[in-house]
């Protein structure tokens, strides 16, 4: 078998930890939503507890197949009608603690899909 070296493009996740997350040299320290060809800071300013519908509906603005959503130091679900408009639209959503969003984002991504990470980092 022969082996290739893949390099990612675009926006990938290179550190993360309690209050911070590093996308490529750069280190963020709030919220923020990830595509491999976007950052957007500020997003969920007061916390995963916070959250709207429109804060969601917003997510399709990016035209993901999936949305990974990082909710901080633990799994925290929202309530479904907060994501409804993402099912409704055929967007998947996956609800996973932030170290483990960016974690998929960076496998997803490297395999060429369309996700968006909604990361709550602090």
């Amino acid at each position: 078998m022969k082996l290739q070296l893949a390099s990612a493009q675009g926006n990938y996740i290179t550190g993360s930890g309690p209050g911070w997350v590093r996308i490529g040299t750069q280190e963020y320290r709030e919220n923020l939503v990830l595509t491999s060809d976007v950052i957007r800071t500020g997003w969920a300013p007061h916390g995963a507890d916070a959250l709207t519908e429109a804060d969601y509906t917003g997510l399709l603005d990016h035209a993901p197949d999936l949305v990974v959503l990082g909710t901080g130091g633990a799994i925290r679900f929202p309530h479904p009608r907060l994501t409804q408009a993402l099912l409704a639209a055929r967007v998947g959503v996956e609800v996973m603690d932030t170290a483990a969003a960016c974690r998929t984002f960076n496998v997803l991504t490297a395999e060429g899909r369309k996700v968006l990470a909604a990361l709550i980092v602090v």
